[in-house]
């Protein structure tokens, strides 16, 4: 099978229909384009579980394993409370280097108020890189999760801040000395500093306050992966302006260096909602500094298109994402 994340196809056919075994607590499983589970423990309030592995870069490896878990939980509407992780470790790695992991993802969880509650650290030769898994707890009130599924036909398709600033980051950060044979060190500055913008805390905060239906953080597979997941756990159709998807120029000159698709790149940070009125989420979300825009419509029947001008295109399901072609 192709690095990254498993095809849809192979997801149903080998994955979730093994899965039979069923719990009434649980009120949210195992689905396409879910990130998160939920589990009822009170009559009012529920566990919101997420689970995630950072194996596409080994720079603020520790950072970003708490912001990825963390903006699941957030995509979800739950209030992140705790993480555990999973650390595996090739024999190569020094102390130091494991100390500074865990130094970015204590940093990580004192900015978002969240506590590493335990986990396994490990040294073995399965791993050539540093691996940290995480899995993430959060709380919600019963009525109030957000779930993938929740678009419907006539929906505003929301996109915020801008698609590829992780990949962006990663691909700074990465191959910063391949990238200064074309570029000045003030613009690949500038790339890496697109980490800073990781966060989906505050839109989600303010998603959860304004009605949205729907709401999925764009990762793996970027932009396209996010549309076709969000439009098939909803059963719904897409119709998107290509033009509209929010993108940096620096996302576009590293994009086309390499050769790749900016629109199939890693995009955390990057949120994707649902909603019957867009344009007052953009409102709400503007007046807080938070860049979105309104990109299409969710529709009726299956047929997701992607247009430009006069021309269209139909989405397909998630491939591999860009950045392993290159990392």
């Amino acid at each position: 099978m192709k690095i990254g994340k498993i095809s849809e196809a192979v997801l149903k056919r080998s994955v979730l229909s093994q899965i039979h075994t069923r719990r009434e607590e649980v009120l949210l499983g195992a689905s396409v384009g879910e990130d998160c589970a939920a589990v009822a423990v009170a009559e009012d309030e529920m566990l919101v579980i997420s689970t995630d592995p950072i194996t596409g870069t080994v720079q603020d490896i520790g950072d970003l394993a708490i912001q990825i878990t963390v903006n699941d939980l957030a995509s979800a509407g739950a209030e992140p409370v705790g993480v555990m992780l999973t650390v595996l470790l090739p024999e190569r790695v020094s102390e130091q280097k494991m100390r500074l992991m865990m130094e970015q993802a204590e940093a990580a969880c004192a900015n978002v108020h969240v506590q590493i509650m335990g986990g396994h650290t490990e040294v073995t030769r399965v791993v050539n890189q540093p691996l940290i898994s995480v899995v993430g707890v959060g709380k919600a009130k019963k009525g109030k999760l957000i779930s993938t599924a929740g678009a419907r036909p006539g929906m505003d398709i929301i996109i915020t801040k801008w698609i590829g600033i992780e990949g962006t980051s990663i691909l700074a950060k990465e191959k910063e000395e391949e990238l200064l044979t074309r570029f000045a060190p003030s613009f690949l500055k500038q790339a890496k500093e697109f980490d800073q913008m990781l966060s989906v805390l505050p839109e989600a905060m303010i998603a959860r306050e304004h009605a949205v239906a729907a709401m999925h953080d764009v990762t793996e597979g970027g932009i396209f992966g996010a549309l076709w997941e969000m439009a098939e756990a909803s059963g719904v159709g897409l119709e998107i302006d290509l033009k509209k998807i929010p993108v940096r120029q620096e996302t576009i000159e590293l994009c086309e260096f390499f050769d790749v698709n900016p629109y199939e790149l890693i995009s955390s940070g990057c949120m994707l909602m649902a909603a019957a009125d867009g344009n007052t989420i953009v409102r709400e979300l503007e007046k807080a500094g938070i860049h979105a825009v309104v990109a299409g419509k969710a529709t009726a029947g299956n047929d997701r298109i992607l247009y430009a001008d006069k021309e269209c295109r139909f989405l397909e399901p998630p491939k591999a994402d860009e950045l392993y072609k290159i990392i």
